[in-house]
């Protein structure tokens, strides 16, 4: 079994590794690079090959999570391509498509994966294992081809509302792992004994803060980051606060099929639809999506009467209705996502908005990723053959953490 990282060993995001045995090809990832400004054909890798369809030898594509940095560029892939993908993430990415711009991928139909089930795809024999993460329903990958066991880390964290997973993976791993792809997003970010906040903290922090908010708490996160909306959630429920959310997030909420996860329908939410929603619900005819979301529903004017009593899951698209509706007073935002987004200049209508009405901008957030001492946990309890670099700005660090350190250049075959 031979491997290829096409993007990755030196970088954070757009990850893309091509996996052969046998003539017989899958790729795992297909990922958008995070600085990409457009999403568009040229971003995938060169030497990549055909991925139209018209390559027999290209068995379909395997996406860890759905994150654009890991699934973006299938919006260039031909359906007829399967893609392996889990069932819940699917939906999610689903539902969002019709409410995003541009080139949205929604993955073609293939493999939906199931922790702990096996499924073979030609020559390869493949487990996915769920992991914990900040993308709903991530996994790590186990290949299997030609007698070697590729271990696919994807990207994994232990301080989120899924931890026991961590724990499980620590107990229980799988064994005799050739070659281990693993990713390193937080080195050169954390010492070696450092720990990034747990989910628990996040929700904690987000108390203590609604606490003393006098008017509307606006928190700025990721819809599809299921795991802050919960805590998100918990937090206002623990204040008095309603969580308030628009149609898009709905949509994305039902999508996860979890009813333990909040509801449009559940008494402590409630619905507000703004102004670009209302002329995208006309234009599509969304009316019985609507109708499924609406029994919580509250217009501007129920708004403005308890921000005190509210906490609206935000989006920049709120700001128009909110300035409109008279909602700002006393009203503080949170910004709870990556800090890259801000640094990149994304949100500088935003920020001048907020400068505008005098909102106070507080950070309150932590990453998706396993700390430097969670990748020592992780890779010892494995214990494979050769640790491979990958998703990191600072692959030379792995010779700090891992024994077995085999660093591979982008475009390089090697054997596994």
């Amino acid at each position: 079994m031979r491997v290829c990282i096409h993007r990755g060993s030196h970088q954070i995001g757009g990850s893309c590794v091509e996996v052969e045995q046998d003539g017989k090809r899958i790729l795992i990832d297909l990922g958008l690079p995070l600085d990409a400004e457009i999403n568009e054909r040229f971003h995938i890798p060169e030497k990549l090959g055909a991925i139209d369809g018209s390559d027999p030898s290209l068995l379909g594509i395997l996406i860890s999570h759905p994150h654009l940095d890991h699934f973006g560029l299938l919006a260039h892939v031909s359906s007829n391509i399967p893609i392996g993908i889990g069932g819940a993430a699917r939906r999610i990415l689903s539902a969002a498509g019709p409410f995003l711009p541009g080139n949205w991928p929604v993955p073609a139909q293939g493999w939906d994966y199931k922790s702990g089930h096996s499924f073979t795809v030609g020559p390869f024999h493949i487990t996915p294992y769920l992991v914990d993460h900040s993308a709903y329903d991530a996994y790590a990958l186990l290949i299997e081809g030609g007698g070697r066991r590729l271990f696919y880390s994807g990207d994994f964290r232990s301080h989120g509302r899924k931890s026991a997973l961590f724990k499980k993976m620590l107990a229980m791993p799988p064994r005799n792992i050739d070659a281990m792809l693993v990713e390193g997003s937080s080195l050169g970010r954390l010492n070696d004994n450092q720990h990034f906040p747990a989910e628990s903290d996040i929700e904690t922090q987000l108390v203590e803060a609604f606490s003393v908010t006098n008017g509307l708490a606006m928190v700025h996160a990721s819809v599809q980051n299921i795991d802050r909306i919960v805590s998100i959630f918990r937090a206002s429920k623990r204040t008095g606060r309603k969580l308030v959310i628009d149609l898009y997030a709905a949509a994305i909420l039902e999508a996860t099929g979890n009813k333990n996860i909040p509801q449009s329908d559940w008494p402590s939410m409630a619905l507000f639809v703004p102004q670009v929603q209302r002329l995208q619900i006309k234009e599509n005819a969304w009316f019985d999506l609507l109708k499924q979301h609406s029994s919580n529903r509250i217009y501007i004017e129920g708004l403005r009467e308890m921000p005190k009593r509210s906490t609206l899951l935000f989006r920049p698209l709120h700001r128009f209705d909110l300035e409109r509706g008279k909602c700002l007073e006393g009203a503080a935002y949170f910004y709870s996502q990556w800090e890259g987004y801000w640094e990149q200049g994304n949100y500088d209508k935003l920020k001048d908005w907020l400068e505008r009405h005098s909102i106070p901008r507080h950070n309150i957030h932590t990453s998706g990723h396993a700390s430097p001492a969670d990748l020592k946990a992780f890779v010892a309890a494995l214990s494979p053959g050769k640790v491979v670099p990958i998703h990191s700005f600072f692959p030379e660090k792995f010779l700090e953490l891992f024994p077995n350190v085999e660093a591979h250049n982008d475009g390089e075959w090697w054997e596994v």
